[in-house]
């Protein structure tokens, strides 16, 4: 079975976890899958939508792989450290937008990787949580930067030191999530829309949002920010005069 799934219809490309079996868990050739999948995206492609196949987005991290694995000092090590780095980096880097559409669970190495996308968008009723501190294992994947960046400092410790579960109402309630849902169909409108409203944007102009509201994320001082902000240049963007001829005509 294919572990990721990929369709591309009208500039929206979806790629789909499809480990249903179990729960979407993370395994090294999911996470290789999704590294190739985003460094080949095509240039008819202008918004990306990473969700799971089945009950839920994703546990996490599959555990049976990783008790064959030898952890030292809480590091789950190379045999998902090196993929789940270059699959976070890709997310990140990909000049697209990346909606986190999820559904039912998403746990520790999936909310880690649902974090560096650039929407989060789920139900109420889906179950979160942190379990590293739960199962002896310490974040490399971004959680102990990523979390806090979302929720605030003082939530994310309370989230990761209890290990405790939470809905997608309390995601969506800490900005964690953008929106939650009541229902799979009701996300699976919002998400659409959400692409599809995407799509029909500049693609360049979009990018370069990508790119300066990762150059925000840096804190670097404001003056400086501004002044980079200024100084960059996205040839990318070769819309902006029929864009502008089109304005007003119906």
């Amino acid at each position: 079975m294919t572990e990721l799934l990929t369709e591309t219809t009208g500039g929206i490309t979806t790629l789909t976890f499809n480990r249903p079996e179990a729960m979407n868990a993370f395994t090294p050739t999911l996470l290789e899958a999704l590294v190739r999948e985003l460094k080949a995206i095509g240039e008819e492609t202008s918004v990306i939508i990473l969700k799971g196949a089945g009950p839920c987005f994703s546990a996490g991290v599959d555990l049976k792989v990783l008790q064959k694995a030898t952890l030292k000092h809480g590091r789950v090590g190379g045999v998902f450290d090196g993929p789940a780095s270059e699959a976070a980096s890709a997310v990140r880097q990909v000049p697209l937008p990346v909606i986190a559409q999820v559904h039912g669970a998403c746990f520790t190495g999936a909310l880690e990787m649902a974090l560096h996308c650039d929407f989060i968008m789920t139900t109420g009723e889906t179950k979160f949580g942190d379990t590293h501190a739960k199962f002896g294992i310490r974040p490399t994947w971004g959680m102990s930067q990523m979390l806090p960046k979302a929720v605030g400092l003082r939530k994310a410790r309370e989230l990761s030191f209890t290990a405790r579960t939470f809905s997608g109402a309390e995601a969506a309630q800490w900005g964690l999530a953008n929106a939650a849902f009541e229902d799979e169909a009701a996300l699976d409108g919002a998400v659409m829309k959400a692409a599809s409203a995407i799509a029909r944007n500049s693609k360049g102009a979009v990018a370069a949002y990508k790119e300066l509201f990762a150059l925000s994320a840096e804190n670097r001082p404001l003056e400086d920010a501004l002044t980079e902000e200024v100084a960059r240049e996205f040839e990318t963007i070769t819309d902006t005069a029929d864009r502008l001829s089109g304005f007003g005509k119906k």
